[in-house]
């Protein structure tokens, strides 16, 4: 599993235009992510959520699963709820069986992570749950302060706590599609968009000259995240709300735009040899529940609402597993502090509320 930092893919379609207005209001989300040690959660592999969105959308919030895990999408009970029989080892704990593993990975926020009041922290050690991360480094326009910052923290945080549950490592998320945005420019293929390109290149580049000098024991993907029409080397977000369908077409959208846009052109670069090749991963994909407002409770043909998210549910997450597609789902818990900042859906893609 292997990427190559040096491919930027690009394009430009009605959905980048929907996506981009959506990320231009989103940006401090991705921000948030990578300013954060390696302790929090971009991306979680083996997550265990219920699929039944009617029932889990009423539980009250639980950390995360250490029961073993399952391919193909086939449950294996067990969420954690709390420490039991007094015991302080938090390796110990009860799990729900309400709660199955279903999800390759899971993308969320969690609570009391931004900058600068960052307390958070994911003990997987501690716990022993089957669980990885993908480290994220949010990479801003010649801003080359934070970003040595942000490098410097992730290594500190390998050397001190290896790599056993670090899945990968990104650099930039969105970073195109903001970059082009910015500069209000439409065409990703330009000179602008070139000059982004350059800019993300150098960034992983020096990253992965770091990973190098620590002579890790394992050879982790490195790449970085983008909105779908923009997806380089690694992880690809892929919203069919933004693509104006309906919840009951969205899973076969995200499955065609996925493998058409992404997965075919990364196949097709230079480096013919398969271990060059990057892997793709569709890094967000989701339906939103409600909106705050009536103006944004729909887009197109697509309605927020639990249903249309059960929809999406039912149709989306068997199919990926049985195609052995790896997808983080968008999101864990609905985000009061989105829902604040920019209203809409923003606030509404959890899987269970954010109590």
């Amino acid at each position: 599993m292997a990427a190559n930092s040096g491919y930027i893919f690009k394009g430009s379609d009605e959905y980048t235009s929907q996506e981009g207005k959506r990320r231009r209001q989103h940006s401090l989300f991705v921000k948030v992510l990578a300013v954060i040690i390696i302790l929090l959660i971009l991306l979680v592999v083996g997550v265990v959520v219920g699929v039944v969105v009617s029932k889990n959308k009423s539980q009250n919030s639980a950390t995360l699963s250490s029961s073993t895990s399952s391919s193909g999408g086939k449950s294996t009970t067990g969420q954690a709820t709390g420490i039991t029989n007094g015991s302080n080892d938090p390796s110990v704990f009860e799990k729900d069986p309400n709660l199955h593993k279903s999800f390759y990975g899971m993308a969320y926020t969690p609570e009391g992570s931004m900058m600068p009041n960052c307390s958070n922290s994911l003990a997987i050690k501690q716990t022993k749950v089957e669980m990885e991360v993908f480290v994220g480094i949010y990479v801003l326009p010649d801003d080359n302060e934070s970003y040595i910052r942000q490098r410097d923290i992730v290594k500190d945080a390998i050397q001190t706590y290896g790599v056993d549950h670090i899945a990968g490592v990104t650099v930039g998320n969105e970073f195109m599609l903001n970059y082009i945005s910015e500069k209000q420019e439409s065409d990703p293929n330009s000179a602008i968009g070139n000059e982004g390109a350059a800019m993300l290149i150098a960034y992983i580049e020096d990253t992965r000259n770091m990973l190098a000098g620590l002579s890790l024991p394992k050879t982790m993907p490195l790449g970085n995240s983008d909105a779908g029409s923009y997806f380089n080397t690694k992880l690809s977000n892929v919203h069919a709300w933004f693509a104006q369908v309906t919840a009951g077409e969205a899973a076969a959208w995200v499955a065609s735009f996925f493998e058409d846009t992404n997965v075919k052109p990364a196949s097709q670069l230079p480096n013919q040899a398969s271990f060059l090749q990057p892997k793709m991963y569709i890094a967000e994909t989701g339906w939103p529940t409600k909106s705050s407002d009536a103006a944004h409770e729909s887009n197109g043909a697509g309605i927020a609402s639990v249903t249309g998210l059960q929809t999406f549910l039912d149709t989306f997450v068997c199919q990926a597993n049985n195609n052995n597609i790896p997808y983080f789902f968008f999101e864990l818990f609905d985000e009061k502090w989105k829902d604040i900042q920019y209203g809409g859906v923003e606030g509404w893609w959890g899987l269970f509320n954010a109590e």
